[in-house]
């Protein structure tokens, strides 16, 4: 289960950086049924899995927080194996609720902040986000929403699907480039997270352009997401997808580049709400 996640996690097939956290965190489970000759040899094996689905993404908060904070909890804390593998299971459950509660906390400030009649845009796909406009909606809330096609994965085309099986939204998809005529349609924007860190607040590609241009047309940009996702002193690494995203077809002399995160300072946005509520702005930069 170990390896299979790892390998869906580094071709993000797990499009919810929430959700990676809490599969990378249960694959932890399966050193529960493996056997080992002593205690050492069961904690180097959690330290070197752990280390393995770290790994596997180092642009996800969440879920280097997750892992790190079961392997925290069970190394050097037993004094047997049985012990150490029930504290393990345990750990994972405590990491996977703390996931899943500040993803759905999260979601409920974010929604309790919404007006009805509001014209949203959102980019890409965040699971955060949509269960925000699911929750606004269920309280009565009628909506419009924007959805920027997300270039060159097309996971808006998914969050579009989502909330058009939502009778209370108004759902418009566009291609990247025209999110200023979007905008200017707008009352704000509402995107997910994937960390903030040392004051730049990092998401999928495409974000840093979508806040510049809301900034310009005068439409607030709000953040949603844990505050497992607000981390100190993380090493950000951005990764570069293949090529053929861009283009099926070979381009001679043509250097083809597909990061898949945008960086953005996070001065640049207006609010940042969390399962904790608003976070300040101010309190998230490096200065």
């Amino acid at each position: 289960m170990i390896d299979e996640t790892v390998a869906e996690i580094r071709a993000m097939q797990t499009h919810s950086s929430s959700v990676a956290a809490v599969k990378a965190t249960e694959a932890l489970a399966d050193l529960i049924d493996r056997e080992y000759s002593s205690l050492e040899e069961f904690e180097r094996d959690l330290e070197h899995n752990a280390g393995v689905l770290r790994r596997s993404d180092t642009s996800h908060a969440a879920l280097h927080n997750a892992v790190r904070d079961v392997e925290r909890a069970v190394v050097g804390e037993a004094d047997s194996i049985p012990e150490a593998k029930h504290r393990l299971e345990a750990a994972i459950d405590d990491a996977v609720e703390a996931v899943r509660t500040g993803k759905r906390r999260a979601a409920e400030h974010a929604a309790a902040t919404i007006a009805d009649g509001e014209t949203l845009l959102t980019h890409d796909y965040s699971s955060t986000v949509l269960e925000a406009i699911e929750n606004a909606t269920a309280e009565g809330a009628h909506l419009s929403a924007y959805v920027t096609e997300a270039r060159p994965r097309y996971l808006g085309r998914k969050s579009a699907r989502e909330l058009s099986a939502n009778p209370r939204v108004d759902t418009t998809m566009v291609v990247d480039s025209a999110m200023g005529h979007a905008l200017r349609q707008c009352d704000r924007v509402l995107l997910g997270m994937t960390c903030i860190t040392d004051g730049t607040y990092y998401n999928r590609i495409g974000t840093f352009p979508l806040v510049t241009t809301a900034a310009e047309l005068g439409v607030p940009v709000t953040v949603v997401g844990s505050s497992a996702k607000l981390i100190e002193s993380f090493h950000f690494e951005n990764d570069f997808r293949d090529s053929v995203e861009v283009s099926r077809e070979p381009m001679a002399d043509v250097t083809i580049e597909n990061p898949a995160y945008d960086a953005t300072p996070v001065e640049a946005v207006d609010r940042v709400i969390t399962d904790e509520g608003d976070v300040p702005v101010d309190s998230l930069t490096t200065s």
